[in-house]
């Protein structure tokens, strides 16, 4: 199978569908941790919830240092990867920035995991976005939050919406995206804009015709996705998402890419709104994060020539894959992600 045949089918490209394995998630001392990284000794967490602008209740969870400094601290929102639960790399991500000093939130986006929305299992470039415009919301409530020291941190697809989101909101000081997808250019063009103009139109008509089925009565349809077991015959990504998603490194029930599947008709708002579009408006700091050998790498180059001005910053970090920046303490930049917030959340 060659990544051409794998996302000609606009969202095969973003779904992942696993049963569960055994031993789910990491050790922990604590039997009520549902993350998949063990819990800091360091570090107090509890569970939030805050609506967006649409009026859906998101869940998150806040971390914030065990010793705090004296004084308002500075904050950060984060989320993703697509299809990700907030247990999973966006957790990982907050639990260490909050060791660092600051006052995190890891929230699961409107329709997935443990936050609201109906239908489940959809994606939407307007509401996933203001998701972060949300979460800063919640953060400014907070008495120990200095609400102009408010950062975010996207990972996979929302990396794209963070870069939406900082275009958009201007409280965002500083953003920053690992491993970053572009998920609406993904959908439509697919991989390396592999799909031809007649591939999308025809996905445009398969995915109305399903939404004429589904009004008249049928079930939704679920997006297909990868195989129960791997051949070693998909490409390398495929079996680097498999090889967290579906095993003990990353599996979450709550997770869509571990255990269900995105809607299939969920591409139809992907194909037409590119979110990118405004990304040379931001005036605030970037700094985009990427793995050498990530075959998602171009989203982040490319969207990194669209940014403007002296504010933006590009770190490939060598020998790296997609996953690597999920999950792995020895290859994530957190001493940089630190450094680059403290300098500009002030």
């Amino acid at each position: 199978m060659n990544m051409k045949t794998f996302c000609t089918c606009g969202m095969a490209t973003l779904a992942l569908v696993f049963a569960a394995p055994d031993n789910a998630f990491s050790s922990s001392t604590d039997a009520s941790w549902d993350k998949v990284f063990p819990q800091s000794d360091n570090v107090d967490v509890k569970k939030v919830t805050f609506k967006n602008r649409f009026g859906i209740e998101l869940v998150g969870d806040l971390y914030e240092p065990k010793e705090k400094p004296e004084g308002k601290m500075q904050a950060i929102a984060v989320s993703g990867p697509f299809g990700a639960v907030k247990e999973q790399s966006s957790g990982l991500y907050a639990q260490t920035l909050a060791e660092r000093g600051f006052v995190t939130l890891a929230f699961d986006p409107s329709f997935t995991g443990e936050s609201g929305g109906e239908v489940r299992n959809v994606a939407s470039p307007d509401i996933n976005t203001d998701d972060f415009s949300a979460a800063i919301d919640y953060l400014t409530t907070l008495p120990e939050v200095d609400e102009n020291k408010i950062g975010i941190v996207g990972i996979c697809g929302w990396g794209g919406f963070a870069l939406n989101a900082a275009a958009q909101d201007t409280r965002i000081k500083a953003t920053v995206t690992s491993t970053m997808y572009d998920m609406t250019r993904v959908t439509a063009h697919g991989y390396n804009d592999s799909m031809s103009a007649e591939d999308l139109y025809k996905m445009r008509q398969d995915l109305n015709n399903q939404r004429t089925r589904e009004a008249q009565g049928a079930p939704i349809a679920g997006a297909p996705g990868l195989p129960d077991k791997l051949t070693g015959d998909e490409p390398q990504f495929v079996q680097d998402y498999f090889n967290y998603y579906k095993t003990k490194t990353g599996f979450h029930p709550r997770s869509i890419n571990s255990n269900g599947h995105w809607n299939v008709t969920s591409a139809l708002s992907l194909i037409t709104q590119p979110i990118l579009a405004y990304a040379d408006t931001i005036k605030s700091p970037v700094l985009m994060i990427h793995g050498q050998k990530a075959h998602s790498r171009y989203f982040s180059e490319d969207a990194y020539k669209k940014l403007k001005g002296d504010n933006k910053e590009l770190m490939i970090i060598p020998n790296a894959n997609h996953t690597d920046l999920y999950y792995k303490m020895d290859v994530i930049p957190f001493d940089k992600m630190e450094q680059f917030f403290k300098t500009n959340l002030k």
